[in-house]
């Protein structure tokens, strides 16, 4: 299994640095990564040399991986690999600073917070809990720290036998749960391993030959709830899915489309049956056909599941499904939507993840220079709008929330009012409107206002009256960060000047427009090379010649991909500041094609299709997903020109 080679890998390599260690005077720890990236060939001495030398100069003291990634001669990513390869000295803080996670001053208010307040609890959980870094990264540098595997104990994982050892009270009562093996010793997740008193109890079941790794505490305490359940069902087994009764068949339905990540599930009546799809990285694919004899069951079987009037046919309906898979004994939330055809009832599932993985605004895609403006001059201001723009399913509510987790720390207020709450997040006030008992947003907003936040989160601006609402919350002085449904980030100006918001209004609280679309990504497993047509070059202006020193692949398909091709999706993305001169393009009411040119020459931005094109020539996605998705306004700049804009190497 692919986490089994992972967790032996780590500890090769653990084993490696114990052997080559040096007996000699210690070196310091940036020198040690140092050494490791120019052995990687991630950094040349030259380089080095250059880094070095500003050292020198600069009147206050930073780090030599700091000045790296300042000059985008590496990225955090190279910099964490080459500390694999080192052994580590440094504590936990001043490592955290070292990597640039924390700054000096965020070490020592963590310190003076632990000292004065939590002296129960550790350095690392008083970092979490003040939201100075998320879990997830202080788990990376503790499993490089303390030379141990990083696990996500996802349940359908683990392995079964080993759970008829252990009890979920036992799980819950010390935050662990056994995951499988590594060759003849038994993996554990755990969220202090380095704990003496766990590593005994764990010990006391399983033996001495035991591997204790670190998880993130939610997806632990979910997974120990998934266990719990699961114990539940085997008291008193669930009914196998067989036959051809309802029930069987909506079961079976439902069951492949979690195993197969579907993220939604349509069920078609036509003429002489039913088709059922499902919605796979944004692409429908058909599942199966469900004769007209059974069609009425089906349906009346997914209204019984949801809460719908089963009676009713003539009128829309909305249901919920908390659906218990039982294979493996996990809850799934799905959301029911009833519409009523000529051939009778369509319904779509939307499969809701309980599992919600947090990106940071590093882990999203943007390109490393849109990376740095996107945290300086836009997320760094202390006021102003940020709108995050797309059609439905661009992943806007995923980038919206990496900003409030970026945003998110103990000196800031943050305040939502959402449609529903998608993400809960700890630490920050969320509203979640429901229109049928008058909470919508002409009543919330003003609401909000009177709460004294730092930053208001709209789900979405969807009128003159929640644009109107935006624009005033900006001049007071807040940071407001929205989602809004436009093709592009020009269009976005274009769509708040036709809901008459005036222009300096406009120009006066607009800091950026973040617009984003999503792309399938390769297969690995069946990528081959590819060479475009005449037809595919036509689309996008491009010749042969521009593609000739490019990698470009796609992939022919296979088992793993269940032969499309494509395994997840990646971010493209369209990144407009609003400096002085777009301001000024903007209260003269210029044309969308003069603030575009304007935003080329004195920002450096790219388009969602130039951006898709960098993606497609590195091969991680390919030439049809670029041109089936992205628009082409105008036609795009070389590519080697579009690399120096964006920082890419």
């Amino acid at each position: 299994m692919d986490r089994e080679n992972e967790i032996e890998s780590g500890l090769d390599e653990a084993r490696i640095e114990g052997q080559n260690e040096s007996a000699s005077e210690p070196k310091k720890l940036e020198d040690l990564i140092t050494e490791q990236l120019l052995a990687n060939k991630f950094v040349t001495a030259a380089q080095e040399k250059t880094a070095r030398r500003i050292k020198q100069k600069l009147p206050t003291e930073k780090s030599l991986l700091a000045i790296f990634q300042e000059l985008e001669i590496v990225d955090q990513a190279q910099i964490l690999k080459a500390l694999r390869k080192v052994k580590v000295r440094s504590n936990l803080g001043d490592l955290l600073v070292e990597l640039g996670y924390i700054k000096e001053i965020d070490l020592r208010n963590a310190l003076n917070i632990q000292q004065q307040k939590t002296p129960d609890k550790n350095l690392g959980r008083v970092l979490i809990d003040n939201h100075f870094l998320s879990e997830d990264l202080l788990l990376d540098v503790l499993s490089i720290q303390l030379r141990i595997p990083k696990i996500d104990p996802e349940f359908s994982r683990i392995d079964k036998k080993l759970l008829a050892e252990v009890n979920p009270k036992w799980c819950r009562e010390l935050n662990l749960i056994p995951i499988g093996y590594v060759k003849d010793r038994v993996v554990l997740a755990c969220i202090d391993p380095m704990q003496d008193a766990i590593k005994q109890k764990a010990r006391e079941v399983f033996g001495d030959k035991v591997l204790l790794g670190i998880a993130n505490s939610k997806s632990l305490s979910e997974t120990i709830t998934v266990f719990e359940q699961y114990r539940k069902n085997q008291k008193s087994p669930v009914q196998q899915v067989s036959g051809n009764n309802a029930t069987a068949i909506v079961d079976k339905i439902l069951i492949e489309a979690i195993e197969t990540g579907a993220s939604d599930v349509h069920f078609v009546p036509l003429k002489n049956h039913m088709r059922v799809r499902f919605r796979s990285d944004g692409v429908m694919m058909p599942q199966s056909i469900i004769e007209n004899d059974q069609v009425i069951s089906v349906i009346g079987r997914l209204k019984v599941m949801s809460g719908a009037d089963v009676s009713e046919k003539r009128h829309h309906q909305d249901g919920r499904i908390l659906f218990e898979n039982p294979v493996t004994g996990q809850n799934v939330d799905m959301r029911a939507s009833f519409y009523v055809t000529v051939y009778g009832e369509k319904l779509v599932l939307r499969v809701l993840s309980n599992k919600v993985e947090m990106l940071s605004v590093d882990q999203l895609g943007l390109t490393p220079r849109a990376t740095d403006s996107f945290y300086q001059d836009v997320l760094d201001t202390p006021s102003g709008i940020i709108l995050i723009t797309g059609p439905t399913g661009s992943g806007k509510t995923t980038t919206l929330y990496s900003c409030i987790n970026y945003l998110n720390s103990i000196d800031r207020s943050i305040i939502t009012a959402e449609d529903p709450v998608e993400y809960q997040v700890e630490g920050i006030s969320q509203c979640s409107l429901n229109s049928k008992i008058g909470m919508d947003y002409k009543s919330t907003l003003p609401a909000m206002v009177r709460q004294d936040p730092d930053v208001i989160v709209l789900g979405e601006i969807r009128d003159n009256f929640s644009a109107e609402a935006a624009i005033q919350a900006a001049l007071t002085g807040h940071k407001v960060l929205t989602t809004f449904h436009t093709e592009d980030t020009i269009g976005s100006l274009l769509r708040l000047m036709n809901m008459n918001i005036e222009t300096f209004l406009i120009s006066s609280t607009l800091v950026s427009v973040l617009a984003q679309r999503l792309l399938r990504k390769i297969c690995p497993e069946c990528a081959e090379p590819y060479t475009p047509t005449s037809a595919e070059l036509n689309r996008i202006g491009f010749t042969k010649a521009d593609f000739s020193e490019e990698n470009l692949l796609f992939g022919k398909g296979c088992e793993k991909c269940h032969y499309s091709g494509y395994t997840g999706r990646i971010g493209v993305y369209e990144l407009l500041v609003l400096n002085e001169q777009v301001k000024d393009a903007i209260l003269r009411n210029t044309s969308s094609y003069e603030i575009r040119r304007i935003s080329f020459q004195t920002s450096e931005m790219t388009t969602l299709l130039e951006e898709g094109l960098l993606k497609a020539a590195s091969g991680q996605t390919t030439l049809h997903e670029v041109i089936r998705h992205l628009l082409r306004m105008e036609k795009p700049r070389p590519l080697n020109e579009l690399r120096r804009i964006t920082g890419i190497r």
